[in-house]
């Protein structure tokens, strides 16, 4: 145990001088050529929805999945689900609160996620946010019924005594990012469940989903197989499978948020099933919607050192050589076309390169073109606190890396304008 604790604050350490040494500076940034994302890989020109569709997006797809994110090496359903608790008179009378655990088998392999669902008493069928949360879903609000994570518990017996929290300790001690009276009074829903769940945020795949799939003496993926953020965005599509069953979610309108990592893991999600109406990025970074070729922040070299599990294996062939990579994160963007997406920067963030993650929404913009619809509509990167709502949807706010009131302010009024 002292050992992972070591290694814990070692990893914390370099990933503070790395952002300490990485190039915040404009007038650094090599010269780049993105891949356009309206020439197919043989040369010819995109120029209907209809080639992107059977072309263009499964070459764009496809090459994510074996450069970046990693294939999932199979498929696994909900074995079954089960109502652990559900309330009619949550949050002051106004909302219906649920918790369902999903329940994962094969062979001789289970995993069990606690999905918490908070839904508007006065709306028959509400559109809904599902996000994953970092610290369990007790963190989420301050509520005594919401059941605390196993996972979680597991790793606080496993945490150095000083950082261990009490699990009522831990109750809404993440609902600054998670206004949910807010979010129910403008009659959308929320569902949300604790990452980790699905598979631990560690340079390790003995547990979590992975040897789901491992063949004989396998235990880690191999180098195409997916990484963590692919295992999570799996477990957001099976998020979806559920809540399609709920007949109190319209699931024509389920939104799918993430920030930072988890960010990251939103636009992943979102690219590859299309199930999801809208897709919300806060401050997610490189390998997120900001450009890796602008080597601004986080590189993906860094990232890769630090967290060699996010992605899969051959993305490390990358590392000081994003030129060599056959896409970049605008064309992520462009997978998402043509439903709506909103990308959310801070200012203080220059790890994330907000204006990288603008330029990835620039240059997605052609493909929705291709539907007639309205991308960023402007090249010049916009003040602090204006954003920019069309079918791609921008902000940079004042602030540090977190999700703040005020991006939930504007994801709302983004889905109001585009799903309402």
């Amino acid at each position: 145990m002292k050992l992972k604790l070591l290694i814990t604050l070692l990893s914390f350490v370099l990933v503070l001088n790395a952002q300490n040494q990485a190039n915040y500076d404009e007038s650094k940034i090599p010269d780049y050529t993105l891949p356009d994302p309206l020439v197919l890989l043989s040369g010819q020109k995109v120029k209907t929805s209809e080639i992107w569709e059977q072309e263009r997006r499964p070459e764009i797809l496809s090459l994510f999945e074996e450069q970046v994110y990693g294939k999932i090496p199979g498929e696994l359903d909900i074995t079954s689900y089960e109502i652990l608790e559900e309330s009619q008179d949550a949050f002051n009378g106004k909302a219906i609160r649920k918790q369902v655990k999903l329940t994962f088998e094969k062979q001789d392999k289970k995993l069990d996620v606690n999905l918490l669902v908070c839904l508007p008493k006065n709306v028959k069928k509400a559109p809904l946010f599902l996000a994953y949360n970092f610290g369990g879903n007790q963190t989420v609000v301050d509520d005594k019924e919401v059941l605390v994570s196993e996972v979680w518990l597991q790793k606080q017996a496993n945490a150095k005594d000083e950082n261990k929290l009490e699990p009522e300790q831990s109750r809404g001690k993440g609902k600054s990012r998670w206004p949910v009276e807010k979010i129910i009074d403008a009659g959308y829903g929320l569902a949300t469940m604790y990452y980790e769940e699905i598979d631990p945020d560690k340079n390790d795949f003995s547990d979590g989903i992975h040897p789901f799939f491992y063949t004989e003496n396998q235990t880690r993926p191999a180098d195409n197989e997916w990484g963590a953020i692919s295992a999570w965005a799996w477990g957001l599509t099976k998020a979806m499978d559920y809540l399609e069953k709920d007949e109190a979610v319209d699931k024509s309108k389920i939104i799918v948020m993430g920030h930072s990592r988890l960010g990251k893991t939103a636009l992943w999600a979102g690219a590859q099933d299309q199930r999801f109406a809208m897709v919300i990025s806060n401050n997610s970074g490189c390998g997120g919607a900001s450009l890796s070729r602008r080597r601004i922040g986080e590189s993906i070299s860094e990232m890769n050192k630090n967290f060699p599990h996010w992605c899969c294996k051959n993305f490390d062939s990358y590392n000081n050589n994003e030129d060599a990579l056959p896409v970049d994160q605008h064309l992520l963007i462009a997978l998402i076309a043509p439903r709506p997406i909103y990308i959310a920067s801070a200012e203080e963030d220059q790890w994330a390169d907000p204006k990288g993650e603008f330029l990835s929404a620039l240059n997605a913009t052609p493909v929705y073109h291709l539907y007639g619809k309205k991308g960023l509509e402007t090249d010049i990167f916009p003040d602090v606190n204006q954003p920019i709502q069309h079918t791609i949807g921008y902000h940079v706010r004042t602030g540090k890396h977190d999700v703040t009131e005020y991006d939930w302010e504007q994801f709302i009024k983004f889905a109001d304008l585009n799903l309402k």
